[in-house]
């Protein structure tokens, strides 16, 4: 062999990874995924209501310490906030199931027979609704329909559809469809396909955008308060109008801490309705 060709063949030598890199450069087993997955996850379910926690307690070290005058004494007394936390728990958990009775059922319709056609033009309606302003839809109802609690309500799931809606759309048209043709073939209807194979596999989908429109309903239920539906919208409200910026920032921390509770919470359910395997 000549020079030349020992030359070559020693660059190639070198070009080639050697045992080591192969094994560095191998595919990370299931189980190492599995495991880091699982750390992820139990972050992901530990750190929330931990940090919650501690915010909320330093809220309380400050309520407790702070010289406060006798209109902040008067919005931040322990039974006016927990009675507005209960009324902001309030609206926002009948919106949330408002929002799933409507949009999860009329998803399913539209990924079905000729109403799918029509998908896109609903999904559209219902983004522009909420495209627009939180804050003028809910005075807007008001002045149409009255003031109050339902209407409350009624704006809100307007405001927190979408999520729902397009989720289910997407995870109903993300289905395998010879999963879909395995259940027809084994002899079941439409219904128990779509109940049976259909919506347990759509599901996580569907949760997530269960969980992001619980935390939109959190945030915009703060605005409640101008058509007299209670809340902690109260607390700012006071502030913006008696100019205490200490209130409008401790109503703004209360919100802020019921989101991040609430998005926990839509967490922990959809872990818990995740089928097995998935």
């Amino acid at each position: 062999m000549s020079a030349t060709e020992h030359a070559r063949s020693d660059e190639q030598q070198a070009d080639e990874p050697s045992l080591a890199e192969q094994m560095d450069q191998a595919p990370e087993p299931a189980a190492r995924r599995s495991r880091r997955l699982d750390r992820e996850t139990w972050s992901m379910l530990v750190v929330p209501p931990v940090l919650v926690a501690l915010v909320f307690a330093g809220f309380v070290w400050w309520r407790q310490s702070a010289d406060l005058d006798s209109t902040e004494l008067n919005q931040l007394q322990w039974s006016t906030i927990w009675r507005l936390i209960g009324e902001h728990v309030q609206v926002t958990a009948v919106s949330a199931v408002a929002v799933v009775l409507v949009a999860v059922p009329l998803g399913v319709a539209l990924t079905r027979g000729p109403l799918r056609r029509t998908a896109p033009l609903v999904v559209g309606f219902a983004n522009a609704g909420q495209a627009a302003p939180s804050i003028g839809l809910i005075v807007l109802l008001a002045i149409w329909v009255g003031f109050g609690f339902w209407t409350a309500v009624l704006a809100l799931t307007l405001y927190g559809v979408l999520p729902v809606l397009r989720n289910t759309i997407t995870g109903l048209q993300g289905v395998d469809p010879t999963l879909v043709e395995a259940g027809q073939g084994l002899g079941m209807s439409s219904t128990a396909v779509l109940l049976r194979v259909e919506l347990p596999l759509a599901l996580p989908v569907i949760m997530a955008g269960v969980r992001t429109a619980l935390v939109l309903l959190v945030g915009t239920a703060a605005l409640a308060t101008f058509i007299n539906a209670g809340g902690l919208g109260a607390i700012v409200d006071a502030g913006i109008s008696n100019y205490r910026f200490s209130l409008m920032i401790a109503g703004a921390v209360l919100i802020a801490l019921l989101a991040l509770l609430v998005e926990w919470l839509g967490r922990l359910l959809e872990l818990a309705t995740r089928p097995k395997g998935l």
